[in-house]
């Protein structure tokens, strides 16, 4: 287990590393930001001497190793655009955008694992079609498009809830549904598909021969064994959930991370943008990390494979 966790501890680092460089030059190609900051009508000098205050007037082999160096120390700089710490800026989103994930999580988790249940008991019925219906327009709807005919239905036509911000819990509502949906659909089809297998099972045949019912099956024995597919792969959902927050955030308005990365791209905030992507790309790992060590947890083969 040790080899295991050493081994992947390393990959995360390679991986984060090289998430960092492909950011850094990236950002580097969309633009001198300094542009974006003189006032208008200022001269090649003046523009000149604000690069070189900034530090971009050098090699970008030399900021890029600033950059690593200032890392090292825990320093992430000062925001181009608003003038303060990075870290600052981007702590006092992160509560929001965890919000947002918990939420969608909880939307998943509520309605993709009773339905995978559902449709694994009712099999070719009625309602497991119907229940497939709404994970297929779960899994198919683009998260942009779910969340506007959202805030059209329900905010506008209806007036039950605020169409954007984070003034309340109720605003929070149609951003977790509709980041949960994709995810929902995820659970409902493990879920079907961990249930099923486990009905098809030689120990659930002798309980239903002695009399139990098939949702006592289910409750007693299936749920346990069908449970740990869906555990596993609920740490890289996590990952999902965050990454795909940039979206919906726009649409609502959501003062998290991801409308942070949108606003500081387009003002070329790079500082900035490089601390959201460092943050969602290490939860991301870090959940991938987890979901390793639980499969090995749960399956000695895997210990024995590492």
């Amino acid at each position: 287990m040790i080899r295991l966790l050493a081994g992947r501890l390393l990959q995360a680092a390679v991986a984060s590393f090289g998430v960092l460089t492909i950011v850094f030059f990236v950002m580097r190609l969309s633009g001198d930001p300094t542009l974006l900051l003189v006032p208008e009508g200022a001269s090649a000098e003046q523009v000149a001497q604000l690069r070189a205050a900034l530090g971009f007037d050098r090699p970008l082999v030399v900021q890029y190793a600033a950059y690593l160096g200032d890392l090292l120390r825990l320093d992430l700089g000062e925001s181009l655009v608003q003038r303060a710490p990075v870290a600052g800026i981007v702590g006092e989103r992160i509560p929001y955008t965890l919000a947002l994930a918990g939420g969608a999580l909880l939307v998943a988790l509520g309605i993709g694992i009773p339905a995978g249940i559902l449709m694994a008991v009712h099999r070719g019925g009625v309602l497991e079609r119907a229940l497939a219906a709404l994970v297929l327009a779960g899994q198919s709807l683009p998260t942009f498009w779910s969340g506007i005919l959202l805030i059209l239905f329900f905010g506008v036509y209806l007036g039950w809830l605020p169409t954007s911000g984070a003034d309340s819990l109720a605003s929070l509502i149609m951003p977790a549904i509709a980041l949960g949906a994709l995810t929902m659909s995820t659970f409902a089809r493990m879920a079907r598909i961990s249930v099923l297998d486990e009905l098809s099972r030689d120990y659930v045949t002798a309980a239903r021969a002695r009399g139990l019912s098939v949702w006592a099956a289910v409750s007693r024995h299936v749920l346990r064994n069908a449970a740990i597919p869906v555990v596993t792969i609920a740490a890289l959902e996590i990952g999902n959930l965050l990454a795909g927050a940039v979206i919906v955030e726009t649409v609502f308005a959501w003062p998290g991370i991801g409308q942070l990365a949108i606003q500081s791209i387009q003002a070329r905030d790079f500082l900035v943008v490089q601390t959201v992507v460092l943050f969602v790309s290490s939860v991301y790992i870090a959940m991938n990390l987890l979901a390793d060590l639980a499969y090995a947890a749960i399956d000695p083969r895997i210990r024995g494979r590492s």
